[in-house]
């Protein structure tokens, strides 16, 4: 048991690793867009949304080959078990349970889950953050008293 929470442990850090890396990237970008002026600034800010999102998911993509590979390593599943397929639905929460783990790491889904949880939370502060700060500096935000600006 205290091999898997090792492990799991390991993968999560390395994950988070990987997000905080992808959220610096993300930020910088988001910021050198959205900071630049444009005539349209609901379609800009459409982009600078989309290409943040993007961003993140490919991060998402990432951490869950890193579970499959962790999966492969361990062999955490039967040898003919699709372990992308069963990194993502744990990653995911879906947990449709087609695929189980072997008896000696059944607590890794758990542990993947946690860890997609928590890394899915920080994206959706990431794409809120991202959309506040372009919206404030679009204009398109009103403040408190004023209703000049609006979406």
């Amino acid at each position: 048991m205290m091999l898997q929470f090792l492990v799991g442990t390991l993968v999560s850090l390395i994950n988070i690793g990987l997000h905080a890396l992808v959220t610096v990237v993300a930020v910088g970008i988001a910021r050198s867009a959205g900071l630049r002026h444009t005539g349209r600034p609901r379609l800009h800010l459409m982009g600078v949304m989309i290409a943040t999102a993007v961003v993140l998911m490919l991060a998402h993509m990432l951490e869950v080959l890193t579970w499959a590979a962790t999966y492969r390593i361990v062999q955490a599943a039967a040898a003919d078990a699709d372990l992308l397929y069963f990194a993502f639905v744990n990653y995911t929460t879906l947990g449709y349970g087609d695929i189980t783990p072997v008896r000696e790491w059944r607590l890794i889904g758990p542990l993947t889950a946690m860890n997609g949880v928590l890394l899915f939370g920080w994206s959706a502060a990431i794409l809120f953050e991202v959309l506040r700060k372009t919206l404030d500096h679009l204009g398109l935000t009103e403040s408190p008293g004023s209703g000049s600006h609006q979406i």
